[in-house]
């Protein structure tokens, strides 16, 4: 791996409980019971194992580097000098139904370990649960493991995060990087967003245009949008990449030893301009086009609606259409063993559909009533072909519209209806709304982060539920995070952004719905701040910041103050003075004074800073008033 990630390497969590008996485990376990013993890791450890199957042998071998990598010299000789044992014991038949495919046991006593499950996904699970166990103990070098009895398992199949690489695109090194990360965790979905208007990603050997020309764009700076200028006449696109097969292979492998499997998306009928820059005879229009940079190329109404001004879909009437996909997941089906394959489906313009006489004729043809249907009709002749490969096909929650195929599943991303119709038509669905899972939204207030369309804080994902109310729970395969990459142009920021609203997702997708408690939570959170600094890993400490709301009270314009983290204090200034811990301890909401006046803030824990300090101008204060 590259050396600039190998900061990304889980490290050893190396801090100080104040008690042995706490447990800081995220996302929390089903069972945790504290047992008044110790167990030291040094050289005298040694590990034994009731099962020679080669991916039981991995895992182990992969714990022993991990403990290696930390400093710690294992003696792999079995003589009397070996003072302690872990045993890994997997049970195979389900011989324990509670654990299920991906649940553990873990036993810690004074010299020994004991590590079961059914499944070899399992032991990686316990691996991940035992790292975040690990701690210094007090005025000692020893590494230790405080005795407890662990029983877990997970409540979801289905517990993803998802990386656009089309936007801005990223290594090999760092996709693996993210990969990691993930695997501490226990998400076990990787969902890798590899197509779209920005770049195609995946070398497809049938139709090497794709990737020749697709998966490069002109170089551009700066927030997507107006003000990133469309391809000059002659310039060369220099900005990209792609993954090779080969890269594909190494990947999916890397996952797989992770417990991750990984789920491509393969973006159509809209958000196409990439392959239509390298095929433009699939579009109805069939005009050359271009792979668009991050330049504004679409018009969106307050309805909801929008338009496209350069063609970007699919033309779903045209067999070669139908034959370009049929290349297309054949070989995508060969690199990834996983059930799935995402098709897209979202946000695709009909616009050029409705317009083109040929389409219409076809419609007529076939008796579909309107583009709607039309989608419809395409969305289910893609499912055949994924099927055809053995595949089973997801898409996101506009290929309801118009119809659904018979055997496609659902990831809702606009709100949860999509998601909640799709259940009671008994369709699989994977939970991905918007306004709680979108991990690319500004998570900090608007005066120390960008914004991006909205905002979305810590405390909200963790209150999210994949489950609605009056929906049969066997048709929800769990939930995920998305991280789009517009505003996200490397991983440093792309760990920024997805940390830690991922503790908040893996905890729900993992952890027993009447377990789940914010301050306990929030404090768990804490720690793992600890880790990532100690890995020189910067994540999002946003949630340490005051939610400032800003509205009007009796003719008056009011302040309010608010923070999710137990016993925190909050410093204000409203004079233009600072610093602010010579201000006012924030109590009740409070009058803003009519002036040229900047409310300054900071929050305190124990005498000590967290997070930014905020600075908010009068201006931006009057703007924020809630009518």
């Amino acid at each position: 791996m590259n050396k600039k990630y190998n900061i990304l390497v889980p490290l050893l969590v190396l801090f100080i409980h104040l008690s042995f008996s706490q447990n800081n485990i995220i996302p929390k376990p089903v069972k945790f019971k504290s047992l008044d013993s110790e167990f030291i890791l040094d050289e005298n450890v040694s590990f034994e194992f009731n099962n020679k199957n080669q991916e039981v042998v991995k895992q182990v071998e992969m714990f022993k580097d991990y403990l290696v990598l930390k400093g710690i010299k294992l003696n792999n000789s079995k003589g009397n000098n070996i003072s302690s044992k872990i045993y890994i014991s997997v049970l195979g038949d389900f011989r324990d139904k509670n654990l299920g495919n991906e649940g553990y046991f873990i036993g810690v006593t004074k010299g020994k370990i004991l590590l079961t499950a059914n499944k070899t996904a399992g032991i990686f699970n316990g691996f991940q649960t035992l790292k975040q166990l690990m701690i210094i103990k007090p005025k000692s070098d020893n590494l230790v493991i405080s005795g407890c009895e662990i029983t877990d398992y997970p409540r979801f199949t289905w517990r993803g995060l998802m990386l656009d690489v089309s936007r801005h695109f990223f290594t090999v090194d760092e996709v693996k990087a993210y990969l990691d990360k993930m695997s501490e965790y226990k998400f076990n979905v990787f969902h890798w967003h590899l197509t779209d208007d920005q770049g195609w990603r995946i070398e497809i050997k049938s139709l090497p245009k794709l990737t020749e020309v697709g998966a490069w764009r002109v170089e551009r700076h700066g927030r997507f949008g107006s003000a990133r200028p469309f391809p000059e006449k002659g310039e060369k696109a220099t900005y990209g990449g792609f993954y090779t097969q080969d890269q594909i292979k190494d990947v999916v492998r890397y996952a797989a030893d992770r417990n991750i499997t990984i789920v491509p998306e393969i973006d159509m009928p809209g958000h196409s301009m990439a392959a239509l820059a390298a095929y433009p005879d699939l579009s109805v229009n069939k005009n050359p086009t271009f792979v668009i940079p991050g330049s504004r190329f679409s018009e969106w109404f307050e309805d909801g609606t929008f338009r496209m001004n350069i063609e970007n879909t699919l033309n779903p009437t045209d067999e070669n259409v139908y034959d370009f996909i049929d290349k297309v997941f054949t070989e995508v089906a060969q690199l990834f063993p996983g059930d799935y394959i995402h098709m897209g489906g979202d946000e695709a313009y009909h616009g050029y559909w409705e317009k083109d006489s040929e389409v219409k004729k076809f419609m007529k043809k076939h008796k579909i009533k309107d583009v709607e249907e039309l989608q419809s009709y395409f969305v289910k002749r893609v499912e055949k072909i994924i099927s055809s490969k053995g595949k089973k096909m997801i898409g996101w929650d506009e290929i309801l519209d118009g119809g659904l195929a018979d055997d496609a599943t659902v990831m809702s991303w606009q709100g949860m209806e999509g998601g909640i119709k799709a259940a009671k038509m008994k369709h699989d669905v994977v939970m991905s709304p918007i306004k709680e899972t979108y991990l690319n939204i500004r998570q900090g207030d608007a005066s120390v982060e960008k914004q991006v369309f909205s905002y979305l804080n810590l405390e909200k994902t963790y209150k999210f539920d994949p489950v609605p109310d009056n929906v049969d729970p066997k048709y929800i395969l769990g939930g995920q995070g998305n991280l789009w990459t517009e505003e996200i142009a490397s991983m440093p920021f792309a760990f920024y952004m997805t940390y830690p609203r991922a503790f908040a997702l893996a905890e729900t997708l993992w952890s027993e719905k009447s377990s789940k408690n914010w301050d306990d939570f929030i404090q768990r959170t804490q720690v793992h701040f600890n880790c990532f600094d100690k890995e020189g890993v910067s994540i999002s400490k946003a949630v340490f910041e005051p939610i400032i709301s800003i509205y009007e009270e009796d003719g008056k314009i009011m302040c309010e103050l608010k923070n999710s983290i137990p016993n925190t204090m909050i410093y204000y200034t409203i004079n233009n003075t600072y610093p602010v811990e010579f201000g006012i301890k924030y109590a009740t909401p409070f009058e803003i004074p009519q002036g040229d006046l900047d409310l300054r803030t900071q929050t305190y824990k124990n005498d000590k800073v967290l997070g930014r300090e905020l600075h908010i101008s009068n201006e931006d204060l009057m703007k924020r008033i809630k009518k």
